[in-house]
């Protein structure tokens, strides 16, 4: 069997993107997928994987109690590989793949995204020890506001459905809430969230071989879409042509880099995060529209292992702050 590409990294930061550019190139990333191209075979694993300590999407950090549980852990990497090794697993292989011989007959480019990789991956590389990972970073302040309007999209949506049945709710408990995530309504709930997603993505990163990792920068990728996508075909082992990586990057919307600067509240909120945001490689960013870097500068250098742009090695850049 070939060994997958798992895509990690923080809600909102291109792993969508990235995932659907990579499958327009030939990567198989499913049969069923939800309206974020995640399979949702891996994704009920991942909301399961992550129910087993209290934790969820949004508050992930309590995963920590299952790895620190070996005798738990035992349990739930056998109850895991059942589910893989089971007739589930149509749900991501499909009939074909599966009567083959299911998991063990892949012997393409295979993956799946899911930003909840970033803190269920231990399980995933005890599963699968010679996976790649992808990772992709986006500036906080663009991905806080991207889960805010999520969010009241989201709420706004609930309240109208709620009051359309209250009448019969009477008969039944309500599943699920108003909102997909309290804390992800403010600014500074979701850029919480990118900062825990962040740090554990590039601890994941430090731990792993720099061949077998690759770490991409959101803006970076948007600015030279066929460089950053053509290294990200290669990594994951496609074979495509220079007609096609052209064709497929053409689908790039470019002006979701750096949305916050047109805005001068998201401007504000990211000067009072200066400190924070420049730890993290993000001080070129907090420029204002007229100060950015041109589109004619000149391509900064990338390799597996590294942050797109930033010419330090990702074990570097990984360390705590």
């Amino acid at each position: 069997m070939r060994q997958p590409v798992i895509f990690i990294g923080m809600h909102r930061s291109g792993t969508s993107m990235l995932g659907r550019l990579l499958e327009s190139l030939g990567l198989f990333v499913g049969v069923s997928k939800d309206e974020n191209n995640e399979a949702i075979f891996f994704q009920d694993i991942n909301v399961w994987l992550l129910s087993q300590s209290g934790a969820n999407w949004d508050v992930p950090g309590p995963i920590d109690y299952l790895w620190n549980n070996e005798e738990v852990l035992q349990l739930v990497e056998g109850y895991v590989r059942n589910r893989i090794g089971s007739p589930r697993s149509l749900q991501f292989l499909g009939i074909r793949r599966y009567a083959a011989g299911g998991f063990a007959s892949l012997n393409s480019a295979w993956g799946w995204k899911d930003p909840r990789n970033t803190f269920t991956l231990p399980m995933w590389l005890r599963i699968f020890p010679e996976a790649k990972v992808v990772s992709i970073e986006r500036n906080g302040v663009d991905v806080a506001q991207s889960l805010k309007v999520r969010g009241a999209r989201e709420l706004a949506d609930a309240a109208r459905q709620y009051e359309r049945y209250r009448s019969v709710f009477f008969a039944r408990a309500k599943l699920g809430g108003f909102g997909a995530s309290p804390r992800c309504a403010t600014l500074e709930g979701g850029f919480s969230l990118w900062r825990e997603y962040n740090d554990r993505a590039r601890q994941m990163i430090a731990k792993l071989p720099a061949d077998r990792s690759l770490t991409l920068r959101y803006e970076d990728f948007l600015e030279e879409p066929i460089k950053y996508l053509r290294a990200s075909a290669e990594f994951c082992g496609l074979q495509a042509s220079d007609s096609k990586i052209r064709g497929v990057a053409a689908s790039i919307k470019t002006e979701r880099s750096r949305s916050y600067l047109s805005d001068p509240g998201l401007r504000h909120f990211a000067d009072e995060h200066h400190a924070e945001l420049l730890a993290r490689g993000y001080g070129e960013m907090l420029q204002r529209p007229e100060t950015c870097v041109g589109a004619g500068e000149q391509p900064r250098q990338m390799h597996a292992g590294s942050v797109s742009g930033m010419g330090r090695p990702a074990r570097e850049l990984a360390q705590p702050f």
